[in-house]
């Protein structure tokens, strides 16, 4: 899943046999296989900013696909002095920050949460050793390779630009834990936790410092930079599950239908005309 053209594009530069699958409702996915790695597909789909269409298009991702794992990957504002522009934060913890109460002379916070799935955490801490993770990036000078963090970040739908602001001292106060801000992780982790517990994680590349220098660090490349490193981490990650063949590269998951033997047992006077459907369960209360 991606919200921005630029990390959408950052994904497909490691796929392959990239093609076009239409849903009913007018989503388009991109649907291939990670380079390199046969077994390994992947449905890339582009939701725009917001939580709610992420999570809209997490359900629909989830209920066409059924994969085994999902993954978010775009960009994000950096809360912390010590990360750099193009560092990668794994989510460890998603908080969706804009719930609470409003009283007269204070906000009172009503926090949701998220933790990332157990299997994916363990799976991509993995990549940390050696940075194995690096493999995936373009080649690029050592002391100038991203560095990969484990940590939590805050969610809302609110571009975050300063440090000083209302929402920036609340987070501070708050979710004092959150490295790094974005505007879609909690309405995906949110679907992902009610489609089935599918197992999910949300990886961002550090853009910007949320500190009124976003445009200037925009112009710079940001943005490409922190995309480009996030979609390396998330495809390394991809890349070490188990292949699944019946995910989004292969046939589309299919709900498997009984196999009917009817026996009609009419007799005397008795006679079946046509039997045109099976109940399954009871016709109690039917009339």
């Amino acid at each position: 899943m991606t919200a921005l053209d630029v990390e959408r594009a950052a994904v497909l530069e490691h796929l392959v046999d990239v093609r076009p699958h239409r849903h009913p409702s007018g989503t388009v996915f991109d649907v291939g296989t990670v380079a390199g790695h046969p077994g390994h597909g992947v449905a890339v789909a582009l939701t725009g900013a917001g939580t709610t269409a992420a999570a809209t298009l997490t359900e629909r991702a989830n209920a066409e696909f059924a994969p085994a794992a999902m993954v978010f990957v775009g960009v994000a504002g950096g809360l912390r002095d010590w990360l750099a522009i193009g560092d990668v934060v794994v989510a460890t913890k998603i908080y969706s920050y804009q719930g609470g109460r409003s009283e007269e002379d204070e906000f009172l916070v009503r926090p949701s949460a998220w933790s990332i799935s157990h299997r994916l955490d363990q799976e991509a801490r993995r990549l940390l050793r050696g940075n194995a993770w690096h493999s995936f990036l373009p080649d690029r000078a050592d002391e100038d390779a991203p560095v990969a963090y484990f940590e939590p970040i805050a969610v809302g739908d609110v571009v975050l630009n300063s440090r000083t602001s209302d929402l920036a001292r609340r987070l501070r106060v708050s979710y004092n834990d959150a490295v790094a801000v974005d505007m879609e992780g909690s309405g995906f982790a949110h679907a992902a936790h009610l489609g089935n517990q599918v197992h999910a994680v949300a990886v961002r590349g550090i853009s910007d410092h949320a500190d009124g220098g976003k445009a200037a660090a925009d112009r710079a490349g940001g943005q490409r930079l922190a995309a480009r490193n996030a979609a390396a981490f998330a495809i390394a990650l991809i890349a070490g599950l188990e292949p699944d063949e019946d995910g989004p590269g292969g046939e589309r998951p299919r709900s498997a239908s009984p196999v009917i033997h009817n026996t009609n047992t009419a007799r005397d006077n008795a006679r079946v005309g046509q039997q045109i459907g099976v109940n399954f369960g009871s016709t109690r209360g039917f009339r």
